[in-house]
């Protein structure tokens, strides 16, 4: 068993260099059979690559002054707590449904909650009649044309650059 074979040793992974010294993919190393669990690794990887690769972005009606949004904004947007622009403008908010899957990874890695909180904040809203819930689009073509259409309006997509008729928004 050899634990650094002329690599580096990261939490469990090696990254390890053949004879031509040119980089080869992380090894896992913990047994003799590292070179099994290392098959296992890259087809994890080849398998998880397409999902990793996705990426949100947040639109927003061409009207819009903003470039940028703070996720902290965005996260106030989407939980229903920023009513207006700094523009004066009235934030319109559209989501896609709860068990869509571009929701639940829209919400996962751009506001950093998991979907059954921002349900529960918008129930929590509601049902005290302190506020609202957004407006529930069934497509991403339908959310593009609804954020297109209405002053104020913010949503996401899987791309914006797709979309001329709606900006993207960065979130920094």
């Amino acid at each position: 068993m050899h634990f650094y074979k002329s690599g580096l040793f990261m939490g469990g992974l090696s990254s390890s260099l053949n004879q031509n010294t040119h980089w080869r993919y992380p090894m896992i190393v913990c047994c003799q059979g590292g070179r099994y669990l290392n098959t296992v690794f890259a087809g994890l990887l080849l398998t998880l690559w397409p999902l990793m690769l996705t990426a949100q972005e947040l639109i927003v009606n061409q009207a819009s002054a903003n470039v940028y949004i703070s996720q902290n904004e965005a996260r106030r947007c989407f939980t229903m707590r920023l009513p207006f622009w700094g523009n004066h403008v009235p934030v319109k908010v559209f989501v896609l449904p709860d068990d869509h899957p571009l929701h639940r990874q829209f919400v996962k890695s751009i506001l950093g909650l998991f979907p059954y909180q921002l349900r529960q904040v918008w129930d929590r809203q509601i049902f005290s009649g302190t506020g609202q819930a957004p407006i529930t689009v069934a497509t991403e073509q339908e959310m593009v044309e609804q954020v297109a259409s209405t002053p104020g309006g913010i949503g996401y997509v899987e791309s914006g650059s797709r979309y001329p008729q709606v900006r993207t928004l960065e979130v920094r």
